[in-house]
């Protein structure tokens, strides 16, 4: 008999639409009795790169990097206030490959879904959309209602 718990990973950066995936990982994880993975992927966007020779100012990393723990705490703190035991995680990365990998031993990942849809999904590659392709357990894509 297996007694290790379930364990869901959720995408969650502080949006709307990561918000809607931790309610729904939330209400999931209470059913199933399964523990959270809370993931937050940050990296630094090429614009900060911009020019020869540009060299990110002082700090810029670690606002980058306060901000993303910022938000697994936050949602952390609201999965645990719900009775769900819940892990932040925060990882330097794009966020489908993030993702992907950190849901590679889990039960099931739970992101959010931007609503992109058609051409401008095609050319965005939106991050739903690789995990759909890479993820190597369930995946639960949380759209918005109405």
């Amino acid at each position: 008999m297996n007694t290790q718990r379930e364990t869901i990973v959720v995408g969650v950066d502080g949006s709307e639409h990561g918000e809607r995936a931790l309610d729904w990982a939330v209400k999931e994880a209470n059913l199933r009795g399964a523990r959270l993975r809370l993931v937050v992927a940050w990296h630094l966007p090429p614009p900060v790169y911009s020019g020869p020779g540009y060299i990110p100012s002082v700090g810029t990393r670690e606002s980058f990097e306060e901000f993303a723990s910022e938000a697994a705490n936050a949602a952390a703190t609201r999965a645990r206030e719900a009775g769900v035991e819940a892990d932040p995680v925060v990882c330097e990365g794009q966020a489908a490959e993030v993702l992907v990998e950190e849901a590679a031993n889990a039960d099931m990942l739970v992101v959010g879904s931007r609503g992109h849809g058609g051409f401008a999904g095609l050319l965005l590659g939106s991050v739903s959309a690789q995990c759909a392709h890479h993820a190597v357990c369930p995946l639960v894509i949380v759209r918005p209602t109405g």
